[in-house]
């Protein structure tokens, strides 16, 4: 159990009968249910032992572990970050720009015109999210646990050697690529293939050349040579008719934006914590296979707390996080925004609220106006009820927070 002094300062964590002492005899209260933490009603001394936090950072979870000085783990947490702003934001765009068109459409048109979005040296806000994401858990672990050593396990991606292999074989290739020498995609195809079209072979009399995209990029498809095949222009119209059928396997688009972003949040991370001790994923693998323990993110924290040494897992329980928004903005919905959606709550119920039912702990996904609601489950997300749950038969836990949390029992013990 975690126990603050008077003052909101952490202590050493107690037993469960020490905390049960002492709220019974009325020195202590309870200030938070999960983690159960307890707040001293007298001032105690300040006695502290070494406790190190380590930290698996990532772009879609991360994991937080506390050992002591004997490598006990005395706390376990995953948090799923969001991934989901840079998609509402773009859906509240179209959704300004359809009511722009429907009611003001005789209004001068204003496009950058927001200060923070032509900001210089800013991040986007899918990235502010993430950090915040990051240091707010670690903040969080400070206000619980006297910590006195932070280690980050971060990573270092070379985006340029992931869509290009064969650079970390010759050096040289960073600075002349296969494209080296050529303006741009088009050109290099068109010299690769001799300036032939690869279809008719210059059956067609046309001189006419284009590089066309094997797999399209309306269908996510890669501008790469890997990509690109030399048509004349009468070939390659005929196979956007579909006269012609290519029977050739193209590259789909990479998504590089994860290892870009991982390097962004190394950077501010350690800006943000100068103090803190840097260590990788290699390392951490190497202790994982050493310790012969399962892959997880808190686990995978517990060692990077631990910096090589054994640790010991008192229980398999594991304080899973999930960040939601703030409240729910969408006031209507529909194509003309003809129908207002509930926003405040439900018979006493929000989105996100955390519920009992049926012996069991849920979140709240939807709400129905006529009473019954969806449920979720912080690690499945959402599940199949029958009969749909009524709001007469949930128990509220917890109100809506920034972030959803719940402590739950991993399947096979660590």
């Amino acid at each position: 159990m975690y126990i603050l002094n008077k003052d909101n300062t952490p202590l050493m964590p107690c037993s469960p009968r020490t905390a049960r002492l002492l709220l019974r005899s009325s020195k202590a209260r309870v200030v938070r249910t999960e983690p159960f933490t307890i707040k001293l009603l007298y001032g105690s001394s300040n006695y502290k032992q070494p406790l190190t936090l380590g930290v698996d950072t990532g772009s879609s979870k991360l994991g937080s572990a506390v050992i002591d000085n004997k490598g006990v783990v005395i706390y376990k947490s995953e948090v799923e970050v969001r991934n989901n702003i840079s998609t509402k934001m773009k859906q509240r765009a179209e959704y300004r720009r359809n009511r722009r068109n429907r009611k003001t459409r005789y209004r001068k048109p204003r496009f950058l015109n927001r200060r923070n979005s032509i900001r210089k040296d800013r991040f986007s806000p899918t990235m502010v999210s993430k950090i915040n994401s990051h240091t707010k858990e670690i903040e969080f672990v400070k206000s619980i646990l006297p910590i006195t050593k932070l280690v980050i396990e971060t990573g270092t991606f070379d985006p340029h050697a992931l869509k290009n292999p064969e650079v970390l074989v010759n050096k040289y290739l960073y600075q002349k690529g296969i494209k080296y020498g050529f303006a741009n995609s088009r050109a290099y195809t068109l010299h690769r293939d001799s300036y032939i079209c690869q279809h008719c072979k210059g059956k067609s009399k046309d001189k006419r050349l284009h590089a066309h995209h094997i797999v399209y990029r309306s269908n996510g498809g890669s501008d790469e040579p890997d990509n690109l095949l030399t048509l004349c222009e009468t070939c390659h119209d005929k196979v956007h008719d579909n006269m012609i059928t290519l029977k050739l396997n193209g590259k789909h688009k990479g998504n590089l934006k994860y290892a870009t972003q991982m390097n962004s949040i190394r950077v501010q991370l350690l800006e943000h914590y100068p103090g803190a001790i840097e260590t990788f994923g290699f390392v951490t693998k190497e202790h994982r296979y050493l310790y012969d323990l399962e892959k997880s993110h808190s686990i995978d924290a517990a060692i990077i707390a631990s910096e090589g040494s054994e640790i010991k897992l008192n229980d398999n329980k594991v304080l899973f996080k999930k960040c939601v928004s703030d409240g729910d903005y969408k006031l209507r919905k529909g194509k003309h925004s003809q129908s207002i959606m509930p926003v405040r709550k439900i018979q006493g119920f929000r989105k996100f609220d955390k519920v009992r039912y049926q012996d069991k702990i849920y979140f709240i996904r939807g709400r129905m106006s006529n009473g019954y609601c969806e449920l979720m489950d912080i690690v499945k997300g959402y599940v199949h009820l029958k009969p749909i749950p009524k709001f007469s038969k949930l128990i509220r836990l917890q109100a809506r927070k920034s972030w959803i949390m719940n402590l739950v029992t991993m399947l096979t013990p660590a």
